[in-house]
């Protein structure tokens, strides 16, 4: 690719720059259509194969006037991709035998088994059938989900809503709690730290759950929510009785656009969605997976770890967005109707609202990553990181 390019699409100017293989090209030429025919402000889209990066693009702007250049650095917040690194970190500790999946979480956490959750097990956490995706029994203050503490203590005293195990509903924001609760009994960290000392940092890619200083978050990019998306729209629906509604109930009463765009958003852990990261940094951890589990001496997780991990656990309708789900011990398994990885059914990952993903094709090799700061309202993983997938795999891999 050219060293600089500028698109010139919707009336502005959309500088674009990183490096590509040449046999990739492809991926450029579908990078620079995301901001010719969508509603794209800053992005980034960065691809590993078998150990080595392929693809590292990025390009835009950070911030909605359009000011400041999208470049190397910038990181964003990309939602519920952390809950995909969530479960790697979280498998980390079952490889290791420091938690059985098919445990009672008593055995971990004794206080959890209140109200009638004395029979949930871990691997519930994982999949999203733990039946606590609401807080109904001691509902908490706005702004709560910054306190994590208060948090854990609520989710300790939460009936169930229905029987455990029996039905999926996200938890959109519970699971990461859930599980950084566990992690911290039995490792001393929660996800975040965890994340840092043993993924992140060794790997040297940039993402954070929490914990990041004034330093990392000079290189953050203004989050632009899309309001008519189901999960934005659900604070001020007319329904506030609906999953949807209760579970932001714990949320800060401002818009989301204040809310994401705190410095607090990105200092505390909301394990299930304040990841900040960019392409570069999550394309290299799923790397790390689709390259048998190690990279440059660094190791995540053994093959056989990876294989019981991506384990399909159910496949439902899960009952809090109504859509459908090829679910594993914690990430997504490829479920194209919902969220698209591509043609391999045995891609996993996560993405997060408004289209930023993370996957990793562990027969290919690749470690893939979108990442956007301008959101869309699409129930799915959207066009753009669609338009990017079908490019990369349209190449000679």
């Amino acid at each position: 690719m050219e060293p600089d390019l500028k698109v010139e699409a919707r009336g502005a100017s959309f500088p674009i720059a990183g490096h590509v293989a040449p046999e990739f090209e492809p991926v450029v030429d579908a990078f620079v259509e995301n901001f010719r025919l969508e509603d794209e402000v800053g992005a980034a889209c960065s691809v590993m194969l078998n150990g080595k990066t392929v693809v590292d693009l990025y390009g835009g702007w950070r911030n909605a006037e359009m000011t400041a250049r999208w470049d190397a650095p910038t990181t964003v917040c990309m939602m519920s991709v952390a809950k995909g690194i969530t479960a790697i970190c979280f498998n980390m500790l079952i490889e290791r035998g420091l938690v059985d999946p098919d445990a009672f979480v008593t055995e971990y956490w004794p206080e959890y088994g209140q109200n009638g959750k004395e029979k949930t097990r871990v691997r519930h956490f994982l999949d999203h059938t733990a039946a606590v995706p609401v807080l109904t029994t001691d509902p908490l203050w706005p702004g709560a989900m910054f306190d994590r503490e208060a948090m854990v203590r609520a989710l300790e005293v939460q009936e169930p809503l229905w029987e455990i195990g029996t039905k999926a509903a996200y938890h959109v924001h519970h699971q990461g709690f859930l599980l950084g609760e566990i992690m911290r009994r039995v490792d001393g960290r929660t996800v975040g730290p965890f994340l840092r000392e043993e993924v992140a940092g060794p790997l040297e890619a940039e993402y954070y759950i929490g914990g990041m200083s004034d330093d990392e978050q000079t290189c953050v990019a203004e989050v632009m929510p899309n309001m008519e998306a189901k999960l934005f729209a659900a604070k001020d629906a007319e329904d506030q009785t609906s999953l949807r509604a209760l579970a932001f109930k714990q949320n800060p009463d401002e818009p989301w656009a204040v809310t994401m765009n705190r410095p607090e958003w990105r200092s505390v852990e909301v394990a299930s969605g304040s990841g900040h990261g960019n392409a570069r940094g999550v394309a290299r951890i799923y790397g790390a997976l689709g390259n048998g589990g190690d990279l440059d001496g660094i190791h995540i997780l053994s093959h056989d770890q990876i294989e019981a991990m991506i384990t399909e656990q159910h496949n439902q309708f899960e009952a809090f967005q109504d859509r459908p789900y090829h679910q594993a011990l914690g990430l997504l398994l490829n479920t194209p109707e919902a969220v698209y990885m591509g043609p391999n059914m045995r891609s996993f990952g996560h993405h997060g609202i408004g289209g930023s993903i993370g996957f990793c094709d562990p027969d290919a090799g690749i470690g893939f990553s979108y990442a956007c700061n301008k959101m869309h309202a699409v129930g799915t993983n959207g066009p753009r990181a669609a338009r990017l997938i079908d490019a990369l795999y349209s190449c000679e891999l």
